[in-house]
């Protein structure tokens, strides 16, 4: 939808006297699901990028009952944006409230609201509510954000209904899962393994290819094909996101049948020759793939099982390659 000029949160006017338009994008979406179920999947930010296409990582920063703060990273029109939002979160009204505590350029603010409004027929209107100003205010940097908000409000809206409305219970579908290994290397050396994935054909059996690209400092984009245990190859493109020394989040961009998303992060922590490294995985199953991917009979159980003992040997291998490659 089009942005329009409008009052602010407390009903304050948007102004003309050289001070940003506040402006404001509306999009509704009726989804067959219960209001709650949608209401859960929206609060839990955590679940965002195994179910959102543009979200690449999530990162509480503080949380309470019902407030919390965390950093976010996700493609805005093509390019990948990180930013801290603050949420208010009300469970009774089916109502959250968000703000941007500071927006990236072309941005100037950003907040807005989720509604989940349960209909007689035992389904939901949902509202998701945008208010923003824009850097400059000119009708290029509107329009550039108001498409964003378009592109990328559609995709939540129907994600959000899509896993909603499978019929099975949310934290069957959507889990995260983790692996720490303890390695005795330097987290520089570790992280420089984890980082150069350009290498990752000459330091791991399982990688034949990988085409790494990074024209913006520590945002990157990689397509690596992999050799399975018989012998087939896979192919995965991912973005990936690096913070030098200390974290890489991830994104796969076009999961594989079995997953309707996947996200991951690598973490490490430690000091002087020995270095904790986590390697957590968020995914999104697609029931519908479960007995074309791994045959008939097969269940929703079966399948998180797959996945989990799938990424997990995948995670432990890299890190066990990491532990014993010989630096320089």
């Amino acid at each position: 939808m089009s942005s329009i000029p409008v009052g602010g949160r407390h009903g304050r006017p948007a102004t003309r006297d050289g001070q940003p338009e506040l402006r404001r994008t509306e999009h509704v979406r009726y989804s067959m699901a219960p209001a709650r179920t949608l209401y859960e999947l929206a609060a839990d930010v955590t679940r965002w990028p195994a179910i959102f296409g543009p979200s690449i990582y999530a990162q509480h920063l503080s949380r309470g009952p019902r407030t919390e703060r965390f950093r976010l990273w996700a493609q805005v029109n093509g390019e990948v944006k990180s930013w801290v939002s603050r949420r208010e979160l009300d469970p009774d009204a089916l109502w959250i409230r968000f703000d941007q505590e500071e927006s990236v350029a072309p941005i100037g603010s950003m907040g807005g609201e989720w509604h989940f409004r349960p209909l007689p027929d035992g389904g939901t209107e949902i509202v998701l509510l945008h208010e923003f100003t824009a850097a400059d205010d000119s009708q290029e940097t509107v329009s550039w954000i108001a498409s964003a908000l378009d592109r990328n409000s559609a995709v939540e809206l129907e994600a959000l209904t899509r896993i909603a409305e499978l019929g099975h219970a949310i934290d069957d579908v959507v889990f995260s899962f983790t692996d720490t290994v303890a390695l005795k290397r330097p987290a520089a050396e570790v992280y420089d393994f984890l980082h150069r994935s350009d290498l990752w054909p000459q330091r791991l059996p399982h990688v034949r290819r990988v085409t790494l690209k990074e024209d913006v400092p520590g945002v990157q984009d990689m397509v690596m094909e992999t050799v399975t245990a018989d012998g087939s190859t896979h192919s995965t493109h991912s973005v990936r996101v690096c913070v030098p020394g200390q974290l890489i989040v991830y994104k796969q961009l076009v999961p594989p049948r079995l997953l309707f998303g996947h996200s991951g992060r690598w973490e490490l922590a430690g000091e002087g020759d020995e270095v904790l490294v986590t390697a957590e995985h968020t995914v999104a199953i697609n029931p519908g793939a479960i007995a074309e991917v791994l045959g008939a009979g097969k269940t929703l159980a079966d399948a998180r099982e797959y996945v989990r003992a799938a990424l997990g040997r995948n995670s432990r291998s890299t890190l066990d390659h990491a532990g014993s490659w010989r630096h320089g």
